[in-house]
């Protein structure tokens, strides 16, 4: 099984407004290249594209391919689920929508301490171990997004668990609040398989700010990313350094990518084919990136949407963050943009502060703090 997975939770809109609009067309052309290109784990979730993401994979894979063809994995809605009753009824819906008979793997999703509780209480666990045993599920874990001390206990309490999945990157692995190094070595610790995700930090490490960019192209230039008639190849791409550090770690057996459209696939697939770790050199390069990176970003949001999920006001809060982040030197010029992102949703001052958000928040950002921020910046 090859190293990338194909995550549906990006997939390319005909609406970029709107996150339901899937462009089926387009992820058809995608999922048909990925296999034909020897790929074969795809991942989706209930909330997805607001609840479309697992439509999408029954339309543009499931019913399209042979069943032992592919690798599908899916997670529980967690953050929906009020009491033990509702575990049977989502996932018989999920293997509806999904038009399977059984998942691969399976995860209880974004596990962090309130969710884990809630989890543990309505005995979540339990639950995927009788899937197992019914073998509607073949693997199971979950997604993880808080301390690793917390990690620890999880996998000390549910010592069956098949694999465990982890926000990992080079601009986290350091980092105090995602833990992405710390949470790594506590599931080496435990002999637990991991899986990737957020490898290019929701785009962040694709698209790299001006002074990092500047450090990669100097670095690109000198190095063997040009083939033999002095054209950059594919693997030479900034998102392919992000998606191969993650890949190189021993205990890592797949990453996933939120692919947008066919150009990032063909990227993806065209170095992850045939897989090379990271040399000492580019460890190097990686590190200061990061510190570059770490210079410029106020915000470390990576448009994942979870914390518009429950949102009361519906505030459109990842691209107002984006907005925030990449504009610091002329905001003003950014009203525009900030209007429109803020049509048919709540605008940052509207916020009143309830922190939902942040408890679904996986990158722990103080949203309601930021926000007013952005609003000062915008609203004026």
């Amino acid at each position: 099984m090859k190293k990338l997975g194909f995550g549906a939770m990006r997939l390319p809109l005909s609406d970029p407004e709107n996150p339901a609009s899937i462009d089926f067309e387009q992820v058809e052309k995608m999922v048909d290249t990925f296999l034909e290109r020897g790929f074969t784990y795809f991942d989706t979730a209930y909330p997805y594209h607001k609840e479309q993401s697992e439509i999408a994979i029954r339309k543009a894979l499931v019913s399209r391919n042979p069943r032992d063809s592919f690798i599908l994995a899916d997670k529980m809605p967690t953050v929906r689920v009020t009491c033990s009753d509702d575990y049977p009824r989502f996932f018989e819906e999920q293997l509806k929508k999904c038009g399977v008979d059984y998942f691969d793997y399976y995860l209880m999703h974004n596990m962090g301490k309130e969710r884990y509780a809630k989890t543990a209480q309505f005995g979540g666990f339990d639950y995927m171990r009788k899937l197992k045993e019914q073998g509607v599920i073949r693997h199971m874990g979950f997604s993880f997004h808080d301390e690793a001390v917390l990690l620890d206990r999880i996998l000390t309490e549910n010592p069956d668990v098949d694999f465990v999945q982890l926000q990992i990157n080079y601009l986290d692995w350091e980092s105090s609040v995602v833990q992405s190094r710390l949470c790594y070595e506590t599931a080496c610790r435990h002999n637990k398989p991991v899986i990737v995700m957020e490898p290019v930090k929701g785009g962040t490490l694709a698209n790299l700010p001006p002074s990092a960019s500047d450090v990669f192209e100097k670095y690109t230039a000198k190095e063997s990313c040009k083939d033999n008639t002095g054209i950059y190849g594919s693997s030479c791409s900034p998102a392919s350094y992000a998606i191969r550090f993650a890949a190189s770690l021993d205990n890592v057996f797949m990453v996933l990518s939120g692919m947008s459209n066919i150009e990032q696939l063909m990227d993806n697939t065209s170095y992850m084919a045939d897989f090379k770790p990271l040399t000492d050199k580019e460890h190097e390069l990686l590190r200061t990136i990061c510190n570059e990176i770490n210079s410029s970003i106020a915000i470390p949001c990576t448009n994942c949407r979870y914390c518009t999920e429950n949102c009361p006001k519906d505030i459109n809060t990842p691209a107002y963050f984006a907005l925030y982040n990449t504009d610091n030197a002329s905001r003003a010029k950014s009203s525009l943009y900030y209007k429109r992102a803020a049509y048919g949703h709540g605008k940052a001052s509207e916020c009143i502060g309830c922190r939902i958000c942040e408890k679904n928040c996986p990158q722990h950002i103080e949203i309601a703090e930021w926000l007013k921020k952005v609003a000062s910046a915008f609203e004026v």
